[in-house]
């Protein structure tokens, strides 16, 4: 094994993980990359293979999700040696390791072989911060499909949680009228109780025509053929909810109405804002131990 001379090695992932490397370069770490784009500024330290990288860093930072397919390591320059299995494998119990929604044969590897990790996604601040990036994407992903403003626009958010909440307070600013549906009640009161319009999943079909914009959060199929249906022809549908998101996306196509998933909306629209976040809670947690 390679003597551990890098502080960090950051493994594949996207412009968060780039501005990362910048970031802690800049504080006088040694990073090494791999699985990243050639032009990162500080190619210089770019690893010739996972195991390089891995074997010669003490910190391993994987990307936010680590993965889509379960099997290979979310990157942006595709490197075949790049799969969680091969990771797993090349880790020992002295090094540390940082990703994002880290899969369970991960941790259940992490667990039985005593290899210290933690994921950023499970950190309320991370989490809260996210939101503001996802939101703020989510609004950018609308305009730049719509010819229409949002001022003076209805809106329709369907479910109530962290994410929904924020873009809901981002949408209001943006003078729109911002309406609330979703399943659980205290969601609905919560709704209610913060001003936006809200009502029941069950009347979602006699409602769904009065919105020039919807952005779904919900995590299951939620528009349907039949309520898609029911929509304005000229509708500008966002869905922000994990793969495969909540929108029938063959229906809407058929219908002629535009709905498009959109993901890793804080690595497309803010990098260097969550990168920030990102490194400070990493620096942050490193020092407690």
């Amino acid at each position: 094994m390679n003597p551990r001379i890098y502080d960090f090695a950051i493994i594949g992932g996207d412009k968060r993980l780039v501005c990362m490397a910048e970031n802690l370069h800049s504080l006088g770490y040694s990073v090494i990359l791999y699985g990243l784009p050639d032009s990162s500024p500080i190619l210089s330290l770019y690893a010739n293979s996972l195991a390089e990288a891995i074997d010669s860093s003490k910190v391993i930072i994987t990307p936010i999700p680590v993965s889509k397919d379960g099997v290979h390591i979310l990157s942006q320059k595709a490197e075949s040696d790049l799969t969680i299995d091969n990771l797993c494998k090349l880790l020992s119990s002295d090094q540390t390791v940082y990703g994002g929604c880290l899969t369970e044969l991960m941790t259940d590897y992490f667990k039985k072989h005593r290899i210290p990790f933690k994921d950023f996604m499970e950190q309320e601040e991370i989490t809260l911060f996210n939101t503001i990036a996802t939101a703020e994407g989510s609004i950018a992903e609308a305009i730049s499909e719509s010819t229409t403003n949002l001022h003076g626009c209805s809106c329709l958010i369907l479910g109530f949680g962290r994410c929904a909440r924020t873009l809901a307070e981002k949408l209001k600013g943006l003078c729109s009228k911002v309406d609330i549906t979703a399943r659980s009640s205290v969601a609905l009161a919560a709704a209610d109780a913060s001003s936006f319009g809200a009502f029941s999943l069950e009347e979602l079909k006699e409602q769904i025509e009065h919105y020039d914009y919807i952005f779904n959060t919900i995590p299951s199929v939620v528009l349907t053929k039949d309520l898609l249906s029911h929509t304005k022809p000229g509708v500008v549908i966002i869905d922000i909810a994990s793969a495969p998101g909540g929108v029938d996306f063959e229906a809407a196509k058929e219908l002629g109405r535009f709905a498009k998933l959109s993901l890793g909306l804080p690595g497309k629209y803010a990098p260097k804002s969550s990168a920030a976040c990102l490194t400070d809670f990493l620096l942050s947690d490193l020092r407690k131990k």
